[in-house]
């Protein structure tokens, strides 16, 4: 039985990967492309640990798996659309609910650039209908007059910054929005920590919706993002990550010391 294996490149992961075995880890994050998504699946069965997890990975890249996985800490009636008869299904919800306005979020877009806004559930019908909308994607209720806050916890680190754009719902820093420091109380703070747990997240850029009444629910999670708008330099921000993947490398050798260190 040979020793254990710390994979610290996507490039040495590849080259390794018919032999890794449960024991072994990979530090970093892993680039998958498109359709390769059963990477993490066999990593994980295989016993392969990875940092950040796989599971934080998988989650990051999708918005429909955290629509999965997250949808009681989102915004009520927040629904995973995968085909034709998910979508009739929350019409007919939308419907008895009195519900109007809707946004759609596609999967696998970033920037703001796969949020979209219709008066009505039956758009997204007709669109989708007619082959112009891939499935999967997310809708939720249209919430009204929200304050969009980032959250970034990186270790010890903590910092969240309000968004706003007076020209888009979208909140979008890159098309002309405005951001400004916000302070978690602790509820807000205690949620993102449990959000963090559930994706098992050991670092993250959370966005919370905060409603006019100061209910607040979790838009999306993410493992990195944009820094515009954030107090944290993007050197400084890049030096805490590398930090904390230090940190793990380091508990992984005191109780592996005979483990292998392919960079």
């Amino acid at each position: 039985m040979r020793n254990p294996w710390v994979i610290l490149s996507n490039r040495a992961l590849r080259k390794l990967y018919h032999e890794l075995q449960a024991g072994d880890a990979f530090i970093g994050r892993l680039a998958v492309k498109y359709g390769e998504e059963f990477i993490f699946l066999d990593l994980e069965a295989r016993g392969v640990k990875a940092y950040p997890s796989l599971l934080a990975q998988h989650l990051a890249r999708s918005k429909c798996f955290q629509a999965q996985v997250f949808s009681h800490f989102m915004l009520p009636h927040t629904r995973l659309i995968r085909d034709r008869h998910d979508l009739i299904k929350t019409a007919n919800e939308y419907g008895s609910l009195g519900v109007k306005k809707v946004v759609l979020k596609q999967d696998r877009f970033n920037c703001g650039l796969g949020i979209h806004l219709f008066e009505h559930v039956e758009e997204v019908m007709n669109l989708a209908s007619f082959g112009n909308l891939p499935y999967p994607f997310v809708l939720q209720p249209f919430a009204e007059e929200i304050t969009d806050v980032r959250v970034i916890i990186l270790g010890n680190y903590l910092e969240a910054y309000s968004r706003k754009n007076p020209y888009n719902f979208r909140n979008n820093l890159f098309f002309g929005g405005e951001a400004k420091p916000y302070k978690l109380n602790d509820e807000e703070l205690s949620f993102c920590k449990k959000v963090m747990k559930r994706g098992d997240f050991p670092y993250a850029h959370i966005d919370l919706m905060i409603l006019p009444d100061g209910r607040f629910y979790l838009s999306e999670i993410n493992l990195r993002g944009g820094l515009k708008g954030a107090q944290i330099t993007a050197k400084d921000y890049e030096a805490k990550v590398e930090e904390l993947h230090r940190n793990f490398l380091q508990k992984y050798l005191e109780k592996n010391p005979q483990a292998k260190v392919w960079e």
